[in-house]
């Protein structure tokens, strides 16, 4: 008997378990099926900051959770509509985040007693009535692994190993996903042991066959492919964006790209990408610390090159020094802060914006620096072009500010054609430039535009020059502790930064008439866009814009938060853009805040949204 097919405009699936499970792969792989497919879709991977966290307990719990639709969407969902727990601490982790009348597809041959004594039952909630609210498929998942690689020869520690990818073929069949695209990367990933790659992919095939013989699942679904606009799309990370658009950025610019960096979570993966595409002309350089990592960026700087460095919150503490040099020697150079839970070590793997002020401030003396941020993964890669535009214009270093969210989350990203790419093309000073006729380099003598000074490649013939750390001279370089100078350097640098040349902030607002505006930066954007548009659909309107631009603030946002009677600022951290709007523009902005790991569900902003809106006399 054939199951009947459903069909559904979106769908929210987790799979969750040990970390060591595979959830990640399971995962992913689903994901590029839907991205194969053709789904707009949206993923939210979280995982424990252990390498190896407590197997069984809900601690050690991993999963991911993706959201794919036939419509645009902008955030991972609120809550699974489908969960796939290999455990019993990754049911308790995950339970109470699905939905009455959700799915539980669970795999009962981790249920024994000690698992669940683990993970903190008393008794089964597969035989207690906790979950008559749901509808639960207990499959062993396990056993039937075992079964399907009976004669692959795999001891039986490695082939229940598999039972992730038995899982995968299950959803793969529930949704009509297709499969060959993960049957082709087991093939490539385990080609030096091609009897892993049959196991994992008999494992696969198990578990869909499993969902096709069974009678246990009444239907199958459809979701059918979304409607984007014309291109070529794949699916894309933050951290691989931001790789891609830095090296879009060398490119574009004529330079070589060199990457100082320390690994740390979550920023890692922009190293481990560059790494693999050295004929683009990139370097990447693993230093001994942080500090060694941004050193060598900004020498690259010195030397004529596109210097970028990595990190996340910790770090950028550590490199903060360096920044100040870099704006003190006016080189430019792209620093990157991937941020997560702070302070201190904080929550390694887990999401927040918290690094706005730091990145804002945290240097000795008056040092200011642009900051840009991403909205979305898919826009990290046009961010990190624009760091390095700013950054090569102005000469200065940027800071770019991912957070944990956008890193590891996913989405499709179209794939612009080399045409469409902006022109970041560097003119290097070749010949004196003294005005007052002596034949000399004057490295501090400034663009009357953009205020940044020359770049002169060391070596060039006549163009001799020094930087460094201490107070130069306006104009000659040469060192300053004139009061004077000093005054006239800071200022000057300060007004380059001011007049960057960034766009007018745009407002979303289709009625004309709200009241409210919800202004956001970063990773916000999702959750803030889906709420709105939840908030619009009961008939009440509400206006929306989003900063990329943190420093210098776009040139029309006085006006836009004066435009409101009321301005919402949802951010993960305890209202660090709200203090900077009060600061700049005296503006006092309803500051709605979240530090807990995890970002906003459009479900809570929506409430908020509505509440707000309703407070303002019409």
């Amino acid at each position: 008997m054939v199951a009947p097919s459903v069909d559904l405009d979106r769908v929210v699936i987790r799979f969750a378990g040990d970390s060591g499970d595979g959830m990640q792969l399971a995962g992913d792989r689903f994901t590029s099926a839907a991205a194969e497919f053709g789904n707009d879709l949206a993923t939210l991977p979280d995982f424990p900051a252990e390498i190896r966290a407590p197997q069984g307990t809900v601690p050690g719990v991993s999963s991911f959770q993706v959201h794919f639709a036939d419509y645009d969407i902008l955030t991972p969902g609120d809550h699974p509509d489908v969960l796939v727990a290999m455990n019993p601490a990754a049911l308790k982790a995950n339970a109470a985040d699905v939905p009455p009348g959700g799915t539980l597809i669970v795999n009962t041959d981790e249920f024994t007693r000690r698992n669940l004594a683990k993970a903190g039952y008393e008794t089964s909630p597969l035989e207690d009535g906790s979950l008559d609210g749901h509808r639960v498929h207990a499959v062993a998942m396990a056993t039937l692994t075992l079964e399907a690689l009976a004669g692959t020869g795999l001891a039986r520690k490695d082939a229940e190993r598999a039972k992730n990818l038995f899982a995968l073929g299950l959803l793969s069949w529930m949704y009509g996903r297709p499969t060959e695209g993960t049957e082709r990367f087991l093939a490539a990933k385990f080609a030096a042991r091609p009897g892993l790659a049959e196991a994992n992919t008999l494992a696969l095939r198990a578990g869909w066959n499993y969902g096709e013989t069974t009678e246990a699942f009444a239907s199958t679904y459809r979701i059918a492919p979304a409607t984007l606009p014309r291109g070529t799309y794949r699916q894309i990370t933050g951290n691989t964006a931001l790789a891609y658009g830095i090296i879009a950025a060398g490119r574009s610019a004529g330079l070589p790209l060199l990457l100082g960096t320390y690994p740390i979570t979550p920023a890692s993966d922009i190293l481990h990408e560059l790494s693999k595409h050295k004929e683009f002309d990139v370097l990447t350089f693993q230093a001994e610390d942080e500090i060694a990592g941004i050193g060598a960026a900004l020498g690259a700087a010195f030397g004529g090159a596109l210097g970028v460095t990595s990190t996340s919150g910790p770090g950028l503490a550590l490199k903060s020094e360096t920044v100040g040099l870099a704006v003190m020697t006016e080189l430019p150079l792209v620093v990157i802060d991937v941020q997560r839970g702070g302070p201190s070590t904080g929550l390694p793997t887990k999401t927040e914006q918290s690094d706005l002020l730091q990145a804002m401030y945290g240097r000795n003396g008056e040092a200011p620096v642009p900051v840009v941020a991403p909205r979305s993964p898919a826009d990290c890669f046009d961010a990190a072009l624009d760091a390095c535009r700013i950054a090569l214009a102005y000469r200065t270093p940027v800071l770019l500010l991912s957070d944990g969210y956008l890193a590891n989350g996913s989405e499709p990203w179209r794939i612009p054609r080399v045409e469409e790419l902006p022109d970041l093309g560097v003119r290097f000073a070749t010949e004196p430039n003294a005005p007052d006729g002596s034949g000399a380099f004057w490295p501090y003598l400034r663009d009357e535009t953009t205020l940044a000074r020359p770049w002169a490649v060391p070596g060039t013939p006549g163009l001799e020059h020094r930087i460094g750390g201490i107070e130069k001279q306006d104009g000659t370089g040469n060192i300053s502790y004139e009061p004077a100078n000093h005054e006239s350097m800071v200022r000057t640098r300060r007004a380059k930064i001011d007049g960057i040349t960034v766009p007018d902030l745009a407002v979303d607002d289709p009625s004309g008439e709200a009241r409210v505006l919800v202004l956001g930066w970063g990773s916000t954007y999702g959750p803030i866009g889906a709420a709105c548009r939840r908030v619009r659909a009961q008939g009440l309107p509400i206006a929306q814009a989003h900063l990329r631009h943190l420093n210098p603030f776009p040139g029309n946002l006085g006006e836009l938060l004066r435009r409101y009677e009321r301005v919402v600022v949802p951010e993960m951290n305890l209202g660090q853009l709200a203090t900077l709007l009060r600061d700049r523009y005296l503006t006092d902005v309803v500051s709605h805040t979240k530090v807990a790991g995890v970002p906003f569900r459009a479900e809570e902003l929506m409430n908020l949204f509505v509440s707000v809106v309703r407070e303002v006399p019409a």
